[in-house]
């Protein structure tokens, strides 16, 4: 699994996305369990599996958040590793499809670096804007807010012209670490990667080729 998630990967899962939305499907959202392999009876979760399954999708656990918009559900095709060792989803409104991004990464934000830091999707000049704890940022078409944590930042961010700049910030203020429910429904089930199926042909030396060579005096 690659270690970061960027925004081109975000872009080929919309597709996927879009199309759990139209259909109505149940996302991974607050207080919902998906179909992640640790819930057990009386709905308590395993939580030395959750911490498996995300060391698996190398996220720290600790990192992973969620957050709540009106209409807007959690896309699980979304879901994966930013950075080293970070977060990063997509919600998808069913009504319309507009995205809201989510990412939650170790980094700084102070009012020095938040210009030269860029906004999601949007490469161009960055403004930067105080509002309450939070800063509120803006890039070309794109615009998000940004809160610096313990050592990580999250930001939330949408294209200004499907998701207006109210909608936006409520949906940056609920942001908030997944409980065990949450993260069993945004989890892989895996907890290790499947192992690799050995070839009894293969020489364990040269470049790999299966060895179909008869030996000498062999019939055919």
């Amino acid at each position: 699994m690659t270690r970061t998630l960027r925004s081109s990967t975000l872009l080929a899962l919309l597709s996927l996305a879009l199309a759990t939305a139209a259909c109505g499907s149940e996302g991974a959202g607050a207080g919902e369990s998906g179909g992640g392999g640790a819930t057990r009876a009386g709905g308590s979760v395993d939580r030395a599996e959750l911490e498996a399954r995300a060391r698996y999708m190398q996220s720290a656990i600790e990192l992973i958040q969620v957050i709540e918009a009106d209409g807007f559900e959690v896309a699980p095709q979304s879901v994966g590793v930013v950075g080293g060792d970070g977060f990063g989803s997509v919600y998808v409104s069913a009504r319309d499809g507009a995205r809201i991004r989510l990412t939650v990464d170790r980094s700084t934000l102070n009012a020095a670096n938040c210009p030269d830091i860029p906004v999601e999707e949007a490469p161009g000049p960055v403004e930067c804007e105080r509002d309450g704890d939070a800063w509120y940022r803006i890039s070309g078409s794109a615009h998000e807010y940004a809160r610096a944590g313990d050592g990580h930042v999250v930001r939330v961010g949408a294209d200004r012209a499907t998701v207006d700049r109210d909608t936006l910030r409520r949906a940056a203020a609920s942001a908030r670490p997944a409980d065990d429910r949450e993260l069993d429904a945004l989890l892989p089930e895996q907890t290790a990667p499947t192992a690799p199926v050995e070839r009894g042909d293969l020489p364990p030396v040269g470049d790999g080729a299966p060895d179909n060579s008869v030996p000498e005096g062999a019939s055919g």
